[in-house]
């Protein structure tokens, strides 16, 4: 527990749309699959999901259905061996996908003296290893409950929407931290919450609703190029490949349902 008159302030970042370009667990599913953890339709549901998250078009109900699936899914999975799969393709799949605003940001609130904590509903497993890219002092993440050195498919901590506050309030306790003189960085109205725990709230590439909670409440929007673009240009190429290729993946799912009912 930190002693009283050591509050300092702390940069509390959101990961998926806010650090990274895209979804930091769904990113990972290709390498999943190439490790034999799950099948090709999931890859290719992974991938349409992937595609609906990047647009902005996911909305609470379909993060909740996401979760539940994403848990499901890693039951009976190896600790060992997801660990394994992301520490070998980390640099490969994650890299690409980091903003260069948010790294600059990120030395800024070193330089000045704060923590930097990630706060993400992805998974430790993934979180931790970015964080450790990023030079992040803390992170918050979702846990798994793990019996035997496996999944058992339940969630232990959901560090989701009001959840992040309280993970946020339980860190601040022990380490000191004044949220009232602290920072925050989201892209989503689902940390509304989150951003609204702290004193310096920002919105990054918000979608449409925390764009108005943002201006309403006087919050600065930060606009984040997409990783490898080129200031100025018109076309974003990365964001132009990504869609193309999940679109792709899209029709070749649907594509896949229908066989599957016609059989």
């Amino acid at each position: 527990m930190a002693h009283p008159g050591t509050a300092r302030s702390a940069a509390f970042f959101d990961l998926d749309k806010t650090i990274l370009a895209r979804s930091s667990t769904l990113a990972f599913s290709r390498p999943f699959y190439a490790g034999g953890l799950i099948n090709r339709r999931t890859v290719l549901r992974s991938a349409y999901a992937q595609f609906v998250y990047l647009l902005g078009d996911a909305d609470h109900d379909q993060m909740e259905r996401m979760r539940e699936y994403i848990s499901a899914m890693c039951a009976g999975w190896d600790v060992a061996t997801v660990q394994g799969i992301v520490a070998d393709t980390l640099d490969h799949i994650v890299r690409p996908m980091i903003h260069a605003e948010a790294v600059e940001l990120i030395d800024r609130h070193h330089a000045a003296g704060r923590d930097v904590v990630i706060v993400s509903s992805s998974g430790a497993e993934v979180v931790e290893p970015i964080g450790a890219i990023l030079g992040a002092d803390k992170v918050i993440a979702t846990r798994m409950v793990v019996a035997d050195g496996k999944y058992t498919g339940e969630i232990a901590e959901y560090a989701y929407g009001p959840h992040k506050v309280t993970a946020m309030q339980a860190l601040a306790a022990v380490e000191g931290y004044d949220l009232a003189s602290s920072y925050g960085y989201s892209d989503s109205i689902t940390d509304e919450p989150m951003l609204a725990a702290v004193g310096h709230a920002h919105a990054v590439n918000p979608d449409k609703a925390l764009r108005r909670v943002a201006v309403e409440r006087g919050w600065p929007v930060l606009e984040f190029a997409e990783p490898g673009e080129r200031v100025g240009r018109v076309r974003r190429p990365a964001v132009a490949a990504g869609v193309v290729t999940a679109v792709a993946a899209g029709a070749l799912l649907l594509a896949y349902r229908r066989r599957a009912r016609a059989v």
